[in-house]
């Protein structure tokens, strides 16, 4: 039994200090960085693409138009949200968690272009051939096929440009710079690669309510095939990521070479094929195609070299 001066000693022991709640806050990204980028990423694009969801370029639910810049509605409807979310999500995570060194290694990253000329060249050439042959596999394609015009060739790279300004530099610094190497630390890269890839096809999934993916023709069998797709995709991605030493222009680079070949090239090519879902279906059977042998020939690796006593 404690004694009255006892209980008076005990009296006087001041009750432990509860952290502030941006101590609170700042300790919980340290330990969990990966799961907090998430959650910002998907909750700060959804946010800022609401209202292009709910507008006429969308469900219709609200009386108004995103107007056209650059040729498409979509640079005010959906580049503010893409931007908001891998990119700014990615840098708030890495600044609080990790500080300078993070932010460092980051931008080393970001800005690693000395990778040899034959990687561009892979690149630049390689993407638009493997989509054209890819859609051979489907048999309607062949009835329509033309040549690609002179202008559709002379614009292909100034829009290649705006590509990686708009979609590289928006998305890949924070799902391949950031997401990526914390996956494959943590489960391997095929695997890491793989729910990397699930990720970044769910983030996509308020755009199928809008014009982007053809709302309101859009069905079930479509989204499947676009997560899958963005899965498979990933693969070769991750592969030139790792063994250009971790190089994010080149995936920034392989990133809009996609979107800038199914929309320069692929549609006066095929003008009588469905973008929306022929464009998907040579995706999805070209990139499987590259993935499967990428797999094999590395024996599931992709060129992943564990990290040394680094940031990942």
């Amino acid at each position: 039994m404690a004694t009255p001066r006892q209980h008076r000693t005990a009296a006087r022991v001041p009750p432990a200090a509860t952290p502030p709640r941006r101590e609170r806050v700042a300790e919980l990204v340290r330990r969990h960085p990966l799961a907090c980028y998430l959650f910002l990423c998907f909750t700060l694009t959804w946010l800022a693409w609401t209202p292009y969801v709910l507008s006429d370029n969308g469900m219709g639910l609200l009386s108004f138009g995103f107007p056209e810049v650059l040729g498409s509605p979509q640079t005010l409807g959906m580049l503010p949200g893409a931007y908001l979310g891998p990119l700014f999500s990615a840098y708030l995570v890495i600044t609080i968690a990790e500080g300078e060194p993070g932010l460092r290694t980051w931008a080393r990253r970001l800005f690693r272009w000395r990778i040899g000329w034959c990687w561009f060249l892979l690149i630049l050439l390689g993407v638009p051939a493997a989509q054209v042959l890819g859609t051979f596999f489907l048999p309607q394609a062949w009835e329509t096929v033309q040549l690609p015009s002179i202008s559709a060739l002379l614009v292909y790279l100034p829009f290649l440009a705006v590509q990686v300004a708009f979609t590289g530099v928006a998305e890949e610094p924070g799902w391949r710079d950031f997401a990526l190497p914390r996956l494959q630390h943590r489960h391997g890269p095929l695997a890491g690669t793989l729910i990397l890839g699930l990720l970044w096809g769910a983030w996509h999934l308020p755009l199928f309510l809008t014009e982007w993916a053809g709302w309101p023709h859009v069905d079930p069998v479509q989204i499947i095939e676009f997560l899958v797709t963005s899965v498979v995709i990933g693969i070769p991605m991750t592969w030139v990521f790792n063994r250009t030493g971790e190089s994010l222009p080149a995936v920034m680079l392989l990133h809009a070479g996609i979107n800038n070949a199914t929309s320069v090239l692929w549609l006066p090519m095929f003008p009588e094929l469905d973008v929306h879902r022929d464009a998907q279906h040579a995706l999805l059977i070209t990139s499987a195609v590259i993935s499967i042998a990428l797999i094999a020939a590395t024996r599931g690796r992709l060129g992943y070299q564990p990290p040394t006593n680094r940031h990942v």
